[in-house]
């Protein structure tokens, strides 16, 4: 009694300080109920008599099929019973489809692949193609993301809370246009259709053993993730009914990442410098100390020149040695911290037979942040007589032994990125008479993203001398007489820098009506046909730099000492055994002037800092205000897209018998209008004349509004046939015309002007030149669509399918002149712009996919998937491919002679496999995955012109689980068994750009369902 009053008075001095949330109640509530009920259920089953129970068993057998068994049967029963070729999950309940997330979940599907970020799976990929190729739709509506393309980061939604998903390859006429590989369904729970009463709740805890080594300020060891979902249905005396679905999730978990980086080819930090040793003015062997893109006497930032010579029709460098160089190569360790919350909400109303009602909302609110540790060795100095005569290299220019004297920089940011996502719908369906069905729909989706990222610098006065030999996977460094743990060293030119960038708002609103008429016809099934209305908006704020804005601040040595700062801010180093899983032994060797290795300064670790408290500390010394700069909407660096869509159909369906044999499918045809409307702004001017005639620009202090657009239509017309062959044969087809659109951040309006080349320009045309980027008016990807498919179904755990397929694309990207309307001064003028647009270039691909399922008696099943593709498609490189430019008149001429091959269709991998060994007995489930994916070219959302290799990956992921009862199971998951790397090679493969490294990711729970 007393324990029980020490507790109450306990709870009582405490309150005001601790009080469970509602959430946290809700949990407390259901585990508690949920353990107790389990208990009772167990008891009293036991004492109940089990005569009449008996008897029924002996009458019927009933097989329940579950867990992993039940969801392949599930995959071939809708591969099986559709029209067009499709692979999918489906789910049983909430929380049953077999993966981590959505991402998970889709690479598990035959031609699917994923993009790995943060260790997990982010952007899909159907048939080895990218996902810009590729359209995602959740309860049939277009999604949104934060990227400014149209690829959607599956990690934002929660698996536990869908019910469906499923990759349409082929396409009929009434599904939304835009997906020339695929398109990529979601589906949420409608509660009536359930038609049972459901509470689940489940608690998976996170271990990833590689965060174990880490000292994490931003996350503990042990993270987390719960969801409770609530499904039930009310019916009332007048016929009425009601259903309501309601899941909730919380995630919060650590994603280990350690890095080895080089600078990327996006900007201007990456350069093939000569690597000839008869030109002493420029590359590795330049006579004086300086950057190798630099020459001694004449331009800089040159590097190897790919412009063409008139007089040789070649480059101007043809034929010379060269070596890939970036401004740094540097290494990096991350503190992590991933938090996400998600509500999905559905209810489903039906006030008679002729209505059925649904409203769906999924609320996603996501926040990632990370604290970087940087250990950077800056790289494109030379030092005469050593850099170039020691340089090493691959085949292809790769450097695999440098050495030089150069400094080296501690260095660090703090990062966080918030993505909110909002879906709406609203659904109405009408059941006219026994023929005539009318279905509404309205929808809204909408996703924010900001990021805010703190970037340090503190660099060596001097340069120390540094070597460094490319490892099996990454570099290894040797400095001579330097320490990189002693934070003294890195105390030349601290700066900090606080931007506020990559704000963006992208919305879909949308609305269609349509219409399915029953024929009562020998051959012809039913019609369908509809039209759709969308409107989406894509806004990227601009600021001082382009896509954001920045406060920089430098020491002011008057105020602060840099030692001062740094060991007032120092932190051990935060990780143990850093990189060691893709690292030869140390990545760092100190050694003296006489070669001998010294102990301080050798090993995988630097001096390191907090953050904040440097950044602070920094602008602290300039007597500034610590804080992120804001973003405006009236600045150059804004891209303000409208896009809007009308779209109608007609489609038949068939279903009939021709030689004995059943044949049912679909013919139809949509045509698609499409009109962008972009909104840019420039710095004003005002054009003047001098007393000679002679005009020049003076800034006007104002801020012009630019408005620009495209249009275009076109028709979609789509054919898919099934025949059932015999009960367990299938033949099947599928033509289509496929399209995907330009990205939205593509389709910007951003111009300015220069001076032009005339010295005394008399008019506007000859003053002005105009420069920028964005084309509003870029055409459409289209493509001619063929599939031919033989699918084998034994039995309902068995299938065996084969599909070959043909793409035709008619677009490319090439660099073209055009005329563009500009006002000056109240007067229209066409000036000439260069800018990005689609051409009429063909290209194709060509795959095989195959899949196979089979199960045996003993209970071990296998599922393997594979897809195989060739494109003769090129993309290349903006500044190291073949370039072309297109005048006015039509002619095309060659600017530049590349000297690296094009990429093919990004995203492209020629080779996808997914394997799958499952062993289900009784209450036990266990499988065994693995998924492997071949090199790909995957283009930056920053300047998606350069090209960027993602080598080949084989993940491993395994998954198990025990039903205790028919209310209580517990599972244990893991992906990225082994540890697999993502490697990136820039530019060209076999020039290592970046390595990351995530370590596997356990998550082990319970869940209880009634």
């Amino acid at each position: 009694m007393s324990l029980i009053s020490g507790k109450h008075r306990n709870s009582c001095n405490q309150e005001e300080h601790f009080r469970l949330t509602p959430v946290a109640k809700l949990v407390k509530a259901a585990v508690i109920v949920s353990l107790a009920s389990s208990f009772a259920f167990s008891a009293t089953a036991q004492e109940v008599s089990t005569d009449n129970v008996n008897d029924a068993m002996n009458d019927v057998e009933v097989i329940d099929v579950v867990g992993t068994r039940k969801t392949i049967q599930d995959q071939i029963a809708i591969k099986r019973e559709a029209t067009t070729v499709v692979d999918g999950l489906s789910a049983e309940d909430i929380g049953d489809l077999p993966a981590l997330s959505i991402g998970e979940a889709l690479e598990s599907i035959t031609g699917a692949a994923s993009h790995r970020e943060n260790g997990g799976a982010t952007e899909i990929t159907i048939r080895g193609l990218g996902p810009f190729l590729s359209a995602t739709h959740i309860n049939g509506r277009e999604a949104t993301n934060g990227s400014g393309d149209r690829s959607v980061n599956f990690s934002q939604f929660p698996s536990e809370l869908m019910k469906k998903v499923a990759i349409y390859k082929t396409q009929d006429a009434s599904m939304i246009e835009g997906g020339v590989a695929g398109v990529i369904t979601l589906e949420t729970l409608k509660p009536l259709d359930f038609g049972k009463q459901r509470f689940q709740s489940e608690l998976k805890l996170n271990y990833n053993p590689d965060q174990t080594n880490i000292d994490n300020s931003l996350q503990g060891d042990l993270g987390y993730r719960g969801t409770i979902s609530y499904v039930d249905q009310f019916e009332f005396s007048n016929g009425k009914a009601l259903g309501v679905t309601v899941g909730v999730q919380r995630q919060d978990i650590s994603q280990p990442e350690a890095e080895y980086r080089s600078s990327s080819p996006s900007g201007s930090s990456l350069w093939a410098c000569l690597n000839d040793p008869t030109n002493s003015n420029e590359g590795f062997f330049r006579s004086s100390a300086g950057d190798c893109e630099d020459q001694v006497n004449g331009s800089n930032n040159q590097g190897y020149n790919t412009s063409i010579d008139p007089v040789t029709g070649r480059a101007e460098d043809a034929g010379t040695p060269y070596a890939w160089t970036g401004s740094s190569r540097s290494f990096r360790q991350n503190e992590t911290s991933d938090e996400r919350d998600s509500l999905f909400i559905g209810l489903q109303f039906q006030p008679s037979d002729a209505w059925d009602i649904n409203f769906d909302a999924q609320i996603s609110d996501r926040t990632q942040a990370e604290s970087r540790h940087d250990l950077v060795f800056l790289q494109k100095r030379v030092t005469p007589g050593i850099t170039g005569e020691n340089l090493i290299t691959n085949n292809v220019g790769g450097i695999l032994h440098w050495e030089g004297e150069e400094r080296v920089e501690s260095a660090g940011e703090q990062f966080s990125r918030e993505e909110n996502y909002r879906g709406y719908g609203l659904n109405f369906e009408h059941y006219v008479n026994d023929k005539l069905t009318i279905n509404a729909d309205f929808g809204y989706s909408q996703t924010k993203r900001e990021e805010l990222q703190i970037s340090n610098r503190g660099r060596t006065a001097s340069r120390p001398f540094i070597s460094w030999d490319m490892g099996e996977n990454i570099p290894h460094f040797t400095v001579t007489d330097f320490d990189v743990t002693d934070i003294s060293n890195f105390t030349d030119s601290l700066r900090t820098r606080l931007d506020r960038e990559n704000s963006r708002e992208n919305e879909v609103v949308s609305a269609r009506l349509d219409f399915d008429y029953a024929l009562n016809h020998e051959h012809f099934s039913s019609v369908q046909g509809g039209v759709r209305f969308s409107e989406l908006t894509f806004l990227q704020f601009g600021g001082n730099q382009g896509n954001g804005s920045r406060n920089q601040f430098t020491l002011n040595e008057a105020n602060a000492s840099a030692i001062d700062i740094l060991q007032g801010c120092q932190i051990d180093f935060p990780e143990t055994d850093f990189l060691s899983s893709v690292s030869d032994g140390n990545i760092i060797t100190q050694v003296d002037s006489a070669g001998t290795v010294v102990a301080g300064g050798t090993g995988s670790s630097w001096a390191t800092y907090d953050n904040v408290c440097f950044s602070q500390a920094v602008v602290a010394s300039q007597n500034g205000e610590f804080g992120y700069p804001d973003v405006e909407y009236e600045n150059p660096g804004t891209i303000d897209v409208t896009e809007k869509t009308t779209a109608a159909y007609v489609m038949a369906n068939y279903d009939t018998e021709m030689g004995g044999k059943i044949v049912r499918g679909n013919f139809g045809l949509r045509v698609v209008d499409t009109e962008v409307t972009s909104v840019g702004f420039r710095q004003g001017f005002n054009v003047v004349t001098n007393e000679l005639g002679v005009l020049s620009l003076v800034p006007s202090g104002t801020t012009d509004r630019l408005v620009s657009g495209g249009d275009y239509t076109e028709i979609l017309p789509s054919f898919n046939l099934v025949v059932d062959y015999s009960d367990d044969i299938l033949l099947r087809a599928g033509i289509y015309r496929g399209m995907s659109r330009a990205d939205p951040g593509d389709l910007g309006y951003s111009r300015d002007f220069d001076v032009g080349d005339d010295d005394a320009p008399m008019s506007v045309t000859e003053l002005l030149a105009v420069n920028g980027s964005g084309n509003p008016d870029t055409q459409p990807l289209m493509s001619w669509n063929y599939d031919v498919a033989f699918e084998w179904y034994p039995n309902e755990d068995s299938i065996v399918a084969v599909s070959l397929y043909y793409k035709q694309f008619n677009g490319g990207f090439q660099q073209q002149t055009v005329l563009e309307n500009f006002t000056i001064d109240g007067v229209d003028y066409a000036l000439p712009i260069t800018n990005s647009v689609t051409t009429n270039e063909e290209s194709d691909i060509v795959g095989l996919e195959a899949s196979l399922a089979y199960r045996w008696d003993s209970g071990i099943g296998v599922k393997i998937g594979y897809n195989y593709a060739d494109t003769g498609f090129e993309f290349e490189d903006s500044l190291y491919g073949d370039t072309f430019v297109t005048d006015l008149d039509g002619t095309t001429t060659q600017l530049t002679e590349g000297i690296i091959e094009p990429g093919a269709v990004p995203g492209f991998s020629e080779h996808v496999f997914s394997g799958q060994l499952y062993y289900q007995v009784g209450d036990f489930d266990t499988a065994l995955i693995y998924k492997y994916r071949s090199e790909y070219f995957q283009p930056y959302t920053s300047n998606g012109t350069r090209l960027r290799f993602v080598d080949e990956v084989g993940v491993w992921e395994a998954r198990a689980s025990y039903k205790i009862n028919s209310n209580i199971r517990v599972k244990v998951e893991a992906i990225n068994l082994f540890s697999a790397p993502k490697s990136q090679d820039f530019f060209v493969e076999g020039n290592l750009g970046e390595v990351n490294d995530y370590g596997p990711r356990l998550f082990a729970g319970i869940s209880l369902k009634y």
